[in-house]
């Protein structure tokens, strides 16, 4: 069963508190998505943590209900 973007973005939310996220559909197949993820939380950490953390935070579902995600992530500027 494919993810919708507000159930990414839920997850994002519950993860990120304080994220600002812009998800948008690559196909209308609710499966290909492209994130934009601003955080706190990527503070410090290199592309590849801040990814992994967004992994993380979909529980399981990347390679499965959600077949592709493109990701940018960044922390906020000060």
């Amino acid at each position: 069963m494919p993810m919708s973007a507000t159930d990414i973005e839920a997850m994002m939310k519950e993860a990120f508190p304080d994220a600002t996220i812009e998800i948008r559909a690559l196909a209308d197949d609710g499966d290909h998505y492209a994130a934009n993820i601003v955080s706190s939380a990527f503070t410090g950490k290199s592309r590849v943590q801040q990814h992994q953390l967004v992994y993380k935070a979909l529980k399981g579902k990347m390679g499965g209900e959600l077949h592709a995600l493109a990701l940018q992530t960044s922390a906020p500027e000060s």
